[in-house]
């Protein structure tokens, strides 16, 4: 069993059969001017609740780029956490997309921004200096990189500092479905209600194909008419658009997205609590779909050799590796996982006797 990712499993076989159907249509219009296209847009306000700005692209780091390059100018800074996905895993892309701004890293345990770490940023009123970086977007994990997520008040405390300092907020929601389901929340009470201007709504980790997309909650944004052309710039303006939105349309249709979500957090639950039964220490609150515990490497060898597959995750220690859950996790996937680490102990305890 291949714990490494979310991003390892198949597509879900309902989206692909819908693209199978979808396929064997004879022509459509093409860059989004389809049926399905538009249709996906007006789904994404009903889910919503609100008139929003729409842009599928194909890869999330796509959809971080874009929203970001909309919400700061070359001369910006982009506050993010230390550890965000922006910051330590996209080579660059937003910087490059923004045409030179800079991300600005904040620290904050658990993964979530310390709210007096940003203020204290900010109070050092760079606004207006020609030789800083001028403030312009804030950007948060939902849920975090180390698989927490923010609670609504802790959402509208940043926003309110980004709205005090004139600041845009986005949310990297490559995990979005999963951070839903952990609050028990509408998604318009954790985006544009809480003070969310943009948001990167991810689908590949939870089922899709290859299917992302920027959703602008803010009026003023969706007023201007920079942003299509900036995805037309970048690369993302796919000519047969209808086959990264009906991913999304078959994603969307009768909660799959919301079902996807709630196994692999359900998973990502019952593998934690065996893990602590196991006595073996998870090191951040389980609060989507992933897992960070410190295990030693007679261990983890163990269960390489066994078959298994995880990553080691440096930022947590030497000792620490990440196991993420899917929406195609089985129950008897994790039984055999722990049931391995019970025979590695079990042979441990002869050993010794």
């Amino acid at each position: 069993m291949n714990f490494c990712s979310d991003n390892v499993t198949s597509a879900h076989p309902q989206i692909m059969q819908h693209l199978v159907e979808v396929n064997q249509q004879t022509s459509r219009m093409p860059y989004g001017e389809d049926p399905i296209s538009l249709d996906v847009a007006q789904r994404f306000c009903d889910i919503f609740e609100t008139t929003c700005g729409c842009y599928p692209v194909a890869t999330g780091t796509a959809a971080n780029a874009l929203a970001l390059s909309c919400s700061a100018p070359p001369y910006g800074a982009i506050f993010c956490h230390q550890e965000s996905h922006i910051f330590m895993d996209e080579c660059g892309a937003v910087e490059h997309a923004s045409g030179g701004a800079r991300l600005h890293p904040l620290p904050g345990p658990a993964g979530k921004i310390d709210p007096k770490a940003f203020q204290a940023v900010l109070a050092q009123n760079w606004r207006g200096v020609v030789h800083h970086v001028q403030p312009a977007c804030l950007s948060i994990s939902q849920p975090t990189e180390v698989g927490t997520t923010y609670t609504l008040e802790e959402i509208k405390t940043l926003a309110n500092l980004c709205k005090d300092y004139g600041l845009l907020l986005h949310m990297d929601g490559a995990r979005f479905a999963n951070a839903i389901q952990n609050l028990g929340c509408r998604p318009a009470e954790m985006t544009w209600q809480v003070g969310i201007d943009l948001l990167s709504f991810g689908a590949t980790k939870n089922g899709a194909l290859a299917a992302e997309c920027v959703l602008i909650f803010n009026p003023k944004l969706n007023t201007q008419t920079h942003v299509p052309f900036l995805r037309k710039r970048a690369g993302h303006l796919v000519s047969k658009m209808f086959l990264i939105t009906a991913q999304l349309q078959a994603y969307l249709a009768n909660d799959l997205w919301l079902d996807n979500a709630s196994h692999a957090n359900s998973m990502a639950q019952k593998l934690a609590q065996g893990l602590d039964k196991a006595g073996l220490k998870v090191l951040h609150p389980v609060e989507a779909n992933e897992i960070f515990v410190t295990m030693d490497q007679p261990l983890v060898g163990a269960l390489f050799d066994a078959g298994y597959q995880f990553y080691p995750w440096a930022l947590g220690g030497p000792d620490c590796h990440r196991l993420v859950t899917a929406w195609s996790t089985k129950p008897q996937d994790v039984d055999n996982f722990l049931a391995a680490i019970a025979q590695y102990s079990h042979n441990q305890t002869a050993i010794r006797w």
